[in-house]
């Protein structure tokens, strides 16, 4: 009886409850709201779910995350940069560069929103982040994951990339959130009326030179994007050219989905309470927010810019969409646009930004890494 006592004692102190801390506890409710986002709302699933299940885990059960453990070798592949550029590849294979080539003053527009990336580098070393630490928080401003990882890898900020990672990936399920009230304040009724002329079409010869000229453009300026540039690029070149259907497929469909399963729990899998609850983690997802608000407000402002230049022929909404949370941010500028006038249709026009904030993005990491002498 007593053997059967101490057996049934053991096997109680082994569950999860006798060996969890109240912030693991927190970290399991946080985990929980962010399956409620993915999955009642909506709010970028994909992305969403694998990184508050991967949450979910290792706050149950931590060592899963310890070296050795299942979603340790998961991150190994985001640390070596593989899987931040991977997702690229799909990407690439995913997007229609149609619109920025109709329309390259669309390059603008993305530029301006990478303003809040640098906004938010001052603010981090105000708030006493070091040089390295500041640029590798200041990414999420982009609203790009693959590029926040991959910059924080580089830069070594292994300890801070799970909070950067999974506030980067947060303001991109946000977007319909976030961005609507800062547009709606800094434009007006009759701005946001304004109807753009259809873009002119795109030829396959130009869509199939534009991946091989701003690869080679942006790699012979900035050699160290070219893992995420290079791959973005050859992604969209394999969907341009027409004649590797299978590869455009798996890339687009198979690998992207098997890479975002593993980037997704990895990332969410850093959330651990000891390494989420502290300050530094509060100041991150502080200067995300502020970062995404400023990308976002630069955007609308240059476009309002643009409008003034052009005599009205632009909608600034479409600037907002110069953050790199495709196609998100670009459905936000239509559903923006189309409150004020049903019969607007801003998709295609603010799809120009926003491709080009992720080719910005990119180079915005480039830029941080020839800053620091990270090849």
């Amino acid at each position: 009886m007593g053997n059967i006592v101490e057996t049934l004692g053991n096997l109680l102190h082994q569950t999860a409850f006798f060996n969890l801390s109240g912030g693991n506890y927190a970290m399991i409710a946080v985990a929980c709201f962010f399956l409620y986002l993915a999955i009642a709302k909506e709010y970028e699933p994909l992305l969403l779910l694998p990184i508050s299940f991967g949450m979910l885990l290792v706050n149950i059960y931590p060592p899963i995350m310890e070296e050795g453990g299942l979603l340790w070798y998961f991150f190994q592949l985001d640390e070596w940069s593989i899987l931040p550029s991977l997702i690229f590849l799909g990407v690439g294979a995913m997007t229609d560069f149609g619109p920025l080539i109709a329309n390259p003053a669309s390059f603008l527009l993305g530029a301006a929103a990478q303003f809040g990336i640098f906004s938010a580098y001052i603010g981090a070393m105000l708030l006493g982040f070091n040089e390295l630490a500041a640029a590798a928080v200041s990414i999420i401003g982009g609203a790009d994951g693959p590029t926040s990882i991959y910059l924080a890898s580089k830069l070594g900020q292994k300890d801070l990339m799970g909070p950067i990672a999974v506030a980067a990936y947060s303001y991109m399920a946000l977007v319909p959130i976030i961005q609507p009230p800062i547009m709606r304040f800094l434009t007006t009724e009759k701005e946001r009326a304004i109807k753009m002329e259809q873009l002119r079409p795109v030829s396959k010869l130009e869509k199939i030179l534009f991946p091989i000229i701003v690869a080679t453009v942006v790699c012979l300026l900035l050699p160290s994007t070219a893992p995420l540039v290079g791959m973005l690029m050859l992604g969209n070149l394999f969907k341009e050219s027409g004649v590797v259907r299978q590869l455009t497929e798996t890339a687009s469909n198979a690998l992207m989905y098997i890479v975002v399963i593993l980037l997704g729990t990895s990332v969410g899998a850093t959330t651990s309470a000891e390494a989420f609850l502290n300050w530094d983690t509060i100041k991150i997802v502080g200067l995300g927010l502020m970062a995404f608000a400023f990308g976002t407000a630069s955007g609308v402002l240059f476009g309002k810019l643009m409008c003034k230049l052009t005599g009205g022929r632009v909608n600034p909404l479409i600037g907002s969409a110069g953050v790199s949370a495709v196609p998100m941010a670009a459905r936000v500028s239509q559903k923006v646009g189309a409150e004020t006038d049903p019969s607007n249709f801003l998709l295609m026009h603010a799809m120009g930004p926003n491709v080009a904030g992720v080719i910005g993005t990119a180079v915005a990491a480039g830029v941080f890494m020839a800053m620091f002498g990270v090849g």
